[in-house]
């Protein structure tokens, strides 16, 4: 597949848009091969990959891979017996027998043409020069210069897997390099060897989406707001993000969220967001949290970062894949708290949070995507599910599949406005405190006017008719209710936590279960204007 970019969107050949919905798979530590094939056969990896709903792999390479012949020539056998690791040699023997006597970069090729054979695209990121764990400020692989990274030598590198994977046709982009860092950072020196990475790559290979890293271990891009990339190919340029709970240290544990999320976003505007609107692709090629659960911080940013992720339908790959490792940073089978997959590789790590992947995995809106006059879903974050009716002779409203989600009318330019279902031109009406609201041809009262209140934009509140102010909550059996605002002034109280009552309203053209959206809209939005 060959793709290009239209303004902000990704595209194939047809002008049509394709969501990247990535999981990152390590193949840059040590051992020089992709992670887990000591648990489970190649294949059964990629159909796993593809049943979880993921299109795409971001697949790490070191620098060494494509440079240093003598390291690329070793076998997979030799590279797995020099760092002592004779039980996953064992296992991959038992799992994948064909590729312990291929070369470093043999074993590589294999597993992207095995992608490839189950459909699914690979975007291929060089990770570091010096197969390891990345990464650390003071490694000697952050910036150009730095001790391992020769920016002559990483040309070189970068031109020859271009060159390598040209013919392949799942091979749809090319990830420069990953997480530019350290003190010698500067912008002037980013745009010398960037650009010039980006035209190394585009001559090799054309067919391939070009993708640019930020700095501060591509936490930010917002120097392109003063200059822009210069060069000489259109249509393939792409840019990255990370961003993990961590990297705004403690904050979300330690503050309150409403407070915290609406700082963060604001932040990320000037630091990346922006170049959304400048018509540019926007790639979050690494998040991710601990499955596990306990990490608080981890959680609370997640709520964000979904709405977020929603809301402006970006691309993305999750950190990552693994649910272990040969060897990381001298541990031998660490297991990989942020991976999809277990630690034996054989199911979902953590279902809910995969099911919160699976909603933002489908486009909401783009080129090819406009089949319907756009509307509003109600998405939950912290669920990963969206506001659906019930089929009753008096429906419901509950969380459900995203797919499934019920096609709204909300005027956001006003302060208040009523919720309206465009397929029952029903409005959503609060009722007592605890109380499941109700759809009512009766959309007058103020407990029928919604208003997107708290610093975080997603608590819908409605005021009932004594004057009490609720908003949208999360009920048993999922259904949806009006309880008492959590956090409503937005103070500084790091203890509340108002996750269950978030709610993104996200604009969408995708087909919709809403038969009337193309009749309707236009006219339910006149009448709240």
């Amino acid at each position: 597949m060959r793709l290009h970019t239209d303004s902000r969107w990704i595209v194939d050949e047809s002008g049509n848009r394709v969501k990247l919905a990535c999981v990152n798979w390590p193949s840059h530590l040590q051992p020089v091969l992709a992670e887990g094939l000591n648990k489970r056969p190649l294949d059964g990896i990629a159909k796993e990959i593809v049943e979880m709903g993921f299109n795409c792999v971001r697949l790490t390479w070191p620098l060494y891979l494509a440079t240093n012949d003598s390291f690329s020539s070793l076998t997979v056998q030799q590279s797995f017996h020099n760092l002592g690791l004779n039980d996953s040699l064992a296992g991959i023997a038992l799992n994948n027998p064909s590729i312990t006597n291929l070369t470093l970069i043999q074993a590589y090729q294999w597993v992207v043409r095995k992608l490839g054979e189950n459909n699914v695209m690979v975007i291929l990121d060089n990770h570091l020069s010096v197969p390891g764990w990345c990464c650390s400020g003071s490694d000697g692989n952050g910036f150009f210069g730095d001790e391992y990274f020769d920016p002559e030598q990483w040309l070189e590198g970068l031109a020859k897997m271009a060159t390598l994977f040209n013919n392949t046709q799942n091979v749809v982009g090319m990830s420069l390099r990953n997480e530019l860092r350290g003190p010698g950072q500067n912008v002037p020196t980013w745009f010398k060897y960037m650009q010039e990475g980006a035209e190394r790559v585009h001559s090799a290979n054309p067919n391939v989406l070009t993708i640019l890293s930020g700095l501060s271990f591509d936490n930010d891009l917002g120097f392109l707001g003063n200059r822009p990339v210069s060069l000489t190919y259109n249509g393939k340029l792409v840019f990255e993000l990370h961003w993990y709970g961590f990297s705004d240290g403690s904050a979300w544990a330690s503050g309150n969220p409403n407070q915290v999320c609406r700082n963060v976003v604001n932040s990320l505007k000037g630091r990346a967001l922006f170049l959304l609107s400048h018509g540019w692709p926007l790639f979050v090629s690494e998040f991710g949290i601990d499955e596990t659960g306990s990490n608080e911080n981890d959680n609370r940013y997640s709520n964000c970062m979904f709405g977020l992720m929603a809301e402006l339908d970006l691309d993305w790959a999750v950190w990552g894949l693994q649910g272990s490792y040969y060897l990381r940073q001298g541990t031998v089978e660490l297991d990989e708290t942020f991976g999809v997959l277990s630690f034996d590789w054989s199911r979902p790590r953590n279902k809910t949070f995969l099911q919160r992947l699976q909603a933002i995995q489908p486009p909401f809106q783009g080129p090819g995507v406009t089949k319907v006059n756009p509307y509003d879903i109600m998405f939950h974050p912290l669920s990963g599910l969206c506001v659906i009716t019930t089929s009753e002779a008096q429906p419901q409203l509950v969380l459900g599949s995203c797919l499934d989600a019920e096609a709204w009318a909300y005027n956001k330019s006003q302060q208040t406005s009523t919720l309206t279902s465009i397929n029952t031109e029903l409005c959503v009406q609060a009722q007592g405190p605890g109380e499941p609201v109700t759809l009512s041809k009766v959309c007058s009262s103020s407990s029928a006017s919604w208003e997107i209140v708290s610093m975080s934009r997603m608590q819908l509140s409605s005021r009932l008719a004594d004057s009490t102010s609720v908003c949208l909550d999360v009920g048993a059996n999922a259904a949806i209710v009006a309880k008492p605002c959590e956090c409503p002034n937005d103070d500084d109280d790091h203890t509340c936590d108002p996750a269950n009552q978030w709610f993104k309203m996200v604009n969408s053209t995708r087909s919709s279960k809403s038969a009337s959206v193309f009749k309707r809209r236009e006219e339910i939005l006149q009448e709240l204007m």
